[in-house]
């Protein structure tokens, strides 16, 4: 029998962001009238635009291991809840500073400074609840939290966002930077992937299989990103173009020229895709996102 046709990389992330968005509508519905503004806020970013990569990967990364999408969401959601607190937080005056995100106001400049950092708060705790409520194996539900709170703590995102206020402040190498991206966006991208296969109960080698997978798609996803915000307009980017030189910012861009960090994007998908050589043809809308990742203009 033909082999299906396989779906375009812009499709199958249209297509499992619906899913994700259904899913955390209703998981961010107010319980109570006092409780209706911050959910606001944090409804207006979560829901608000953005391909979904992340929880996408999560689905995609349990197919392969031949779960459900069912089983899968709940931490496809709380990653997604995860990465949504770190941008309204990173957007703020004290951090990156930006008036914009997915082509509209920022959470601070349309809800105040003060309801953003609560959305913040909110959605970072709102991501575990899920887990622990919405996951029906204790041992699933124990093994997702420790995967995320890992990839989003001071060791991980939080810990990558510190080092790269530090560099702005005091200039850094290739090695910091190398630091800065694995913590700051791949550790989260690397714990979807595993979140994936964890919620799939599939064995140790896929898990580690996905686990090197993630990690350097994400590497190739942050080069790919310090490119695009030194090449691509604001418009297309769907926030402000050109910060990361403007604020003084340790980018591959600024290290080692514009062709070289796409030439080192490329090369870290090629290792992400190499990474799923124990998967066959269920793994390829994986392979397809790690190339698109580094290829992407947007």
């Amino acid at each position: 029998m033909a082999q299906a046709e396989r779906q375009t990389v812009p499709d199958v992330l249209r297509e499992r962001a619906e899913l994700v968005r259904t899913a955390l509508q209703e998981c961010l519905t107010a319980p109570d009238e006092p409780s209706r503004d911050v959910y606001e806020a944090m409804r207006y970013m979560v829901l608000g635009g953005g391909k979904k990569l992340r929880p996408t990967l999560v689905l995609l990364a349990a197919e392969a291991c031949g779960g459900s999408i069912e089983a899968a969401m709940p931490a496809a959601c709380a990653v997604e809840m995860i990465h949504t607190y770190s941008l309204i937080h990173d957007d703020l005056p004290a951090m990156d500073d930006d008036d914009l995100r997915h082509g509209r106001p920022s959470c601070h400049k349309q809800f105040g400074e003060a309801m953003a950092v609560l959305a913040g708060d909110g959605l970072l705790t709102e991501a575990f609840h899920v887990l622990a409520t919405q996951v029906q194996d204790a041992e699933t539900s124990r093994r997702l939290a420790a995967e995320l709170s890992h990839a989003a703590g001071a060791v991980g995102m939080v810990g990558g966002q510190a080092a790269d206020l530090k560099a702005q402040r005091d200039g850094g190498d290739e090695r910091l930077l190398s630091i800065i991206h694995r913590r700051k966006t791949a550790c989260l991208i690397e714990a979807s992937t595993v979140m994936g296969a964890v919620s799939a109960g599939a064995g140790r080698h896929l898990e580690r299989s996905l686990r090197a997978c993630g990690m350097h798609l994400g590497l190739a996803f942050q080069i790919a990103d310090d490119v695009l915000d030194a090449s691509a307009s604001t418009e297309a980017l769907g926030k402000t173009a050109g910060k990361d030189a403007a604020a003084g910012k340790l980018t591959y861009v600024g290290l080692l020229g514009l062709d070289a960090a796409c030439t080192r994007a490329r090369a870290e998908a090629d290792r992400a895709v190499d990474a799923l050589s124990v998967f066959g043809h269920e793994a390829d809308p994986l392979r397809d996102i790690a190339r698109f990742v580094a290829e992407r203009t947007f």
